[in-house]
């Protein structure tokens, strides 16, 4: 297979770790006796839900808003995001002083929205499908010729997002296995850029769900799959694979996992209990995909990455 682009490496990883030091918050490694006896396994949750803007994805749209000549930054950016990098994107501009457009689809959380918003950034609605976001997106680009940063194919905010395994694994030390959520695969594809370079032996999994498994489906046939109709309590996992993000798991062998939405709702339950803090949905099926796979992960010591704690608290799924 030949890559569609060149694909970021660990140099990329290393030079976003220092770009966003400035602005990121480096976040806690959490334990939990017993959630490890009940995986079986030694656990240790990297808390992304307590970056700023509440996800990893600030780390990716820092990393991209800060790459940025300042010609260039001065005309803006644009993306389109249900929520997530739509206000990591926000943010990361308003660190730099510059507009950002964000597309978002009908029916997005509302806490979401409301945190884009809050950044300052500008609001486009559409469809809620991939194809009218893209082309929502574009005619922003076009007409106000701001870059744009997409949510997980961009390179510049893959490399971002692998800043969080590798604060990970210099904080823990060599791991036997990382699992990280996988929806455009952004966050995978950057955590088994840093995750391999620091520790070349370990497992890198990615934990999807059954209703968006688009993922598992693009490795399984070798080929990536274009059109998916997504059903998941797990709205921040439900766009397509991205091309560079596919090459990526190929390059690495990620093997991902198809999660039930009942046990990613009662894992999230289980986080909410145990180690007392606050995760949605999408992150907490990467816990799941552990509990639902225990002989894969026995005895060894497994990278979680919580990837965010964007609730809507008038709609939780117990």
């Amino acid at each position: 297979m030949s890559d569609p682009v060149d694909l970021p490496g660990y140099a990329d990883v290393e030079a976003a770790a220092a770009r966003i030091a400035p602005h990121a918050q480096r976040t806690p490694v959490l334990r939990s006796r017993s959630i490890d006896a009940l995986a079986g396994a030694e656990l240790h949750f990297k808390c992304e839900n307590l970056q700023r803007v509440g996800a990893f994805k600030f780390r990716g749209a820092c990393n991209a808003v800060w790459s940025l000549t300042d010609a260039v930054a001065a005309r803006g950016v644009v993306t389109h995001s249900s929520g997530n990098h739509g206000a990591a994107l926000a943010l990361a501009a308003r660190t730099r002083g510059i507009p950002a457009h964000v597309v978002v689809p009908e029916g997005a959380v509302k806490s979401k929205l409301a945190a884009i918003e809050a950044s300052g950034a500008i609001l486009h609605r559409c469809a809620p499908t991939i194809a009218a976001r893209e082309a929502a997106a574009e005619k922003v680009r076009a007409d106000t010729g701001a870059t744009l940063v997409h949510p997980y194919a961009d390179p510049r905010v893959i490399a971002g997002q692998g800043t969080a395994a590798l604060e990970l694994l210099r904080e823990t030390g060599p791991l036997d296995a990382l699992v990280a959520p996988v929806g455009g695969g952004g966050l995978i594809g950057g955590s088994a850029i840093a995750a391999r370079a620091l520790a070349p032996a370990i497992a890198i999994h990615g934990a999807e769900p059954e209703g968006a498994a688009d993922a598992h489906e693009s490795l399984r046939r070798g080929e990536r799959v274009t059109e998916l109709v997504p059903d998941t309590v797990c709205d921040g996992l439900r766009g397509l694979l991205g091309a560079v993000n596919f090459a990526l798991l190929r390059r690495y062998d990620v093997a991902v996992h198809p999660v039930a939405d009942r046990d990613t709702v009662a894992a999230m339950r289980l986080i909410w209990e145990r180690l007392k803090i606050v995760v949605e949905p999408s992150s907490a099926i990467a816990l799941a995909a552990i509990l639902a796979n225990r002989g894969r992960f026995a005895g060894r010591r497994v990278g979680v990455i919580l990837s965010g704690g964007n609730v809507d608290l008038d709609a939780l799924p117990w």
